[in-house]
């Protein structure tokens, strides 16, 4: 596969994102927006990329900060705070990698999905609400709550949620209020919550943060929740 940086500008930030493309690319693929968790591009997100592209898939792994670092979870708190309370912001950072993504000649501009991990499944959800034409809104272990339920309405494509029961950023309240927002929308969705899970159940470096009740790898919900994304990128696209 090939790795170029593209730079593109989003809620005035100066972004720096990476597209990953396969290399048998003869005519153009379903694009997909890999939004990464809150601390910004990194192995993970790269590697899921690297992933998407194994797919057949053309993957944009995204910035959220523009270059910045959150450093400690203090700082994160702080710049992720406009994004949860603005639905302008969020979707500023969102839309316009769609939009250079869908430019690219290597993509079908008419075929775009985004996944995201921990927050940046909320921002494809954020995507979803803005009415953008995306066939799929898929999110790993991410947070449920929006800046604009009553927009629910405007989500064109499918929905598809992934969370560990035990997670206790994303209770059954959350779950259930989420799954209400989209029912009464008539959105379709799946929700699938992975029993003894908690959050980052994706990422095999959380382990870093010294948490393990709040954030902890499990390879079995790593894998079972791929396997629902592909399944569900190979249904829109197909």
């Amino acid at each position: 596969m090939k790795t170029e940086t593209l730079n593109y500008q989003a809620d005035g930030l100066d972004m720096v994102g990476t597209l990953v493309t396969p290399d048998d690319v003869s005519t153009p693929r379903p694009g997909v927006l890999v939004f990464p968790h809150a601390f910004g591009p990194g192995a993970h997100s790269r590697g899921k990329a690297e992933h998407i592209a194994a797919l057949g898939y053309v993957a944009l792994e995204c910035d959220l900060w523009g270059g910045a670092q959150p450093g400690e979870m203090s700082r994160l708190q702080e710049m992720m705070k406009p994004l949860r309370e603005s639905a302008d912001k969020v979707r500023a950072r969102t839309l316009e990698p769609m939009r250079v993504l869908a430019s690219r000649p290597e993509v079908d501009g008419e075929r775009i999905a985004a996944i995201g991990f921990c927050f940046g499944g909320t921002m494809a959800y954020e995507l979803a609400l803005s009415g953008a034409e995306l066939r799929a809104a898929i999110g790993f272990h991410s947070g449920l709550s929006v800046t604009s339920p009553g927009a629910a309405a405007a989500i064109k494509g499918k929905v598809l949620t992934m969370v560990g029961a035990d997670d206790p950023s994303i209770p059954a309240e959350a779950r259930d209020a989420f799954a209400h927002m989209l029912g009464e929308a008539k959105v379709d969705y799946t929700m699938t919550v992975y029993g003894g899970v908690v959050h980052s159940f994706t990422d095999p470096d959380c382990g870093r943060l010294g948490r393990p009740e709040f954030a902890r790898y499990d390879a079995n919900a790593d894998r079972r929740s791929w396997a629902q994304m592909s399944e569900m990128l190979a249904e829109v696209f197909g």
